[in-house]
């Protein structure tokens, strides 16, 4: 295909050049329009005699074409004398004007109505050597009008020349994605174990087909990579390539689309060719859901959409078993991919790429910081805990922010204390300044309530207590950062209840402190009735309830059902709040002394939290 396109390029260059030529050819020998002096013209006589010898006398007064015409119609024309560029005119008046005629049109006129009289009505003289006028003017009017009627037979060819050239700019773009082996391998991934172990069997298969051959086996022609943002499905992808030793060429979905119709299909050509071209090879389409679904629909973005979408469709088809090219598509919307795409013989195999556990946290972290001057204290256990949830790329940002912030500072490595401040930036927000537009009294309610919630926390191990701080970030008055030791995926009843107790110890220590609650703990009774909720509807943890699922009632039945649940969760709220503030009564001291810390430093470090509920003297009697 490509070699038929620079056959066209140079047929059409060809063409474009031959018009050109002959273009200036006919200017050259005057078959442009306009006017040559007829063959057999009469010599000048007396009036045009005085035309050549005094042009000036005719050149003070110009007008214009009409003027000549009535003049001719009511045969008041006396003289007419011929020159390259204008009409010399003298009436029967005695008149003498000057009138324009870069392209002859006049003249022809003139000429051919004192040709076809038998007695001449008029005098007419040619006068090839006489310029009148304005001379530069008329030259350049003639200039432009030859300019502009270039222009005019140029311009469609250069616009469809245009036209094609971006066509084959958007089809050609496609052949230089391939990337020959980087040495990017699976040991280059840190984490997605799970991804590795079960991609394994395909670099085997690249390594060596013919032993899969030989049983019989063929191995997939795609492979559908589901993950979040910035898991790392792009450089898993990449490193399987480095790992079977094999060709790489990446695109994206959104790559087929084009303001030309057609182009988009000659790209998925055009690409499915270049890879059976650098077989054996990995093709990886990111943001494959960019592809969309085939509609009914009958735009022309709609047919250019299913053609597309059936073009790749035959393209895969179109493997041979042996044929070496392996098919990778990632994307985080699977439910908007054609359902044709995921059938047996196409994207038939699915590959979940996971957010990281702590572990790989704690090793990607290191990784970013290695390449980044730091100081040898940093604990990334404790960033890793703090970053839970996160992806690969969401760590490399911490780390890239927490450089900056110590660039802020003038300082000359990155800091622990930075790393903080980076994860506390990205996970609550920046500090925003506004305990300076908060009164003593808010401040004091704002630290006995993160008092509550780090004494409940830690006396109840629902976590680790990081870090208090009442210094507002983003849209907190004040935080509590308490994470986990391991990444959790089910949850005992127990640490649910511990949890709905955290929460609810904010407002609980500001009822024992300070006599009332506030509005500050909206948040916390949203997510605590939320838990509350779910153990009741969910998750069969309330006696009360028994093991009914709400997610079992159908939608038209659900009103009563939810009403009962909540009346539930309501009662598990007040009987969790009667033991949360058994446990604030029983660790007062410490939060008393915590409140005033807070008070004083405006921030606590989880060990000190620690050492306050736990030590035997902060404990009430």
């Amino acid at each position: 295909m490509k070699q038929n396109l620079l056959r066209f390029v140079k047929t059409y260059r060809l063409a474009v050049g031959g018009i050109a030529l002959a273009v200036l050819a006919a200017l050259a020998v005057g078959l442009w329009p306009g006017f040559s002096a007829p063959a057999g013209a009469l010599p000048a006589g007396a009036a045009g005699q005085q035309m050549a010898a005094d042009p000036a006398r005719w050149g003070a007064t110009q007008r214009d074409g009409s003027a000549l015409l009535a003049d001719l119609r009511t045969g008041s024309v006396a003289a007419v004398g011929v020159t390259p560029h204008a009409l010399l005119v003298t009436t029967t008046g005695g008149e003498r004007y000057y009138v324009v005629d870069g392209r002859g049109a006049f003249a022809g006129l003139v000429v051919q109505q004192a040709q076809s009289a038998a007695t001449p009505a008029f005098e007419l003289a040619m006068l090839p050597q006489v310029r009148v006028g304005a001379d530069t003017s008329q030259a350049w009017d003639r200039g432009m009008e030859l300019f502009r009627a270039l222009i005019s037979l140029l311009l469609p060819i250069l616009l469809i020349g245009a036209m094609f050239y971006l066509m084959r700019r958007d089809v050609t773009s496609l052949s230089k994605l391939v990337e020959k082996p980087t040495g990017v391998s699976f040991s280059s991934v840190v984490g997605a174990g799970e991804a590795k172990s079960a991609l394994a069997d395909v670099v085997q298969f690249l390594h060596q087909p013919a032993r899969f051959a030989a049983l019989g086996a063929r191995a997939p022609r795609g492979i559908l990579m589901l993950g979040g943002p910035g898991v790392g499905k792009t450089l898993l992808a990449k490193a399987m390539a480095g790992e079977a030793g094999v060709n790489f060429i990446a695109t994206n979905g959104s790559e087929f689309s084009s303001k030309f119709y057609g182009v988009g299909v000659s790209k998925v050509k055009q690409l499915f060719a270049t890879a059976r071209k650098n077989a054996p090879c990995i093709l990886f389409i990111d943001e494959i859901d960019g592809l969309s679904k085939r509609s009914s629909g009958t735009g022309a973005a709609e047919s250019e959409g299913n053609r597309i979408i059936n073009q790749v469709l035959v393209e895969m088809d179109g493997f041979a078993d042996n044929e070496g090219v392996i098919v990778i598509g990632a994307t985080n919307l699977a439910d908007n991919l054609d359902e044709a795409l995921l059938r047996e013989g196409r994207f038939d195999r699915r590959v979940n790429v996971k957010l990281p556990d702590v572990r790989d946290r704690a090793d990607i972290l290191r990784l970013y910081a290695g390449k980044l001057p730091t100081m040898p204290e940093a604990d990334f256990d404790q960033l890793a805990r703090m970053t839970t949830g996160l992806a690969p790329a969401a760590l490399a940002h911490i780390v890239n922010h927490a450089a900056l912030v110590a660039a802020r500072g003038d300082a000359q490595r990155v800091t622990m204390a930075h790393l903080m401040e980076s994860v506390e930036t990205t996970r609550i927000g920046e500090l925003n300044g506004g305990q300076r537009a908060l009164s003593e009294g808010e401040l004091r309610r704002i630290a006995v309530h993160e008092a509550g919630h780090a004494v409940v926390a830690s006396a109840l191990r629902s976590g680790k207590v990081e870090k208090v701080t009442i210094l507002p970030r983003g849209g907190a008055l004040g935080v509590t950062l308490v994470t986990q030791e391991e990444d959790k995926v089910l949850y005992p009843k127990s640490f649910i209840e511990a949890r709905i107790q955290m929460l609810l110890a904010g407002r609980g220590a500001e009822l024992m402190l300070l006599g009332e609650a506030s509005s500050g703990a909206a948040q916390d009774l949203q997510e605590a009735s939320r838990l509350a909720l779910d153990m009741v509807g969910r998750f069969g943890l309330s006696p009360e309830a028994g093991l009914f699922s709400l997610a079992a009632v159908p939608e038209a039945h659900a009103g009563s059902a939810v009403g009962d649940a909540v009346r539930q969760a309501n009662t598990l709220l007040v009987a969790l709040e009667a033991r949360c503030t058994e446990v604030l009564e029983a660790h007062l001291p410490a939060l008393k002394a915590l409140t005033a810390e807070l008070l004083e430093q405006e921030e606590v470090d989880g060990d000190r939290v620690e050492e306050l509920v736990h030590s035997p003297l902060r404990r009430a009697a």
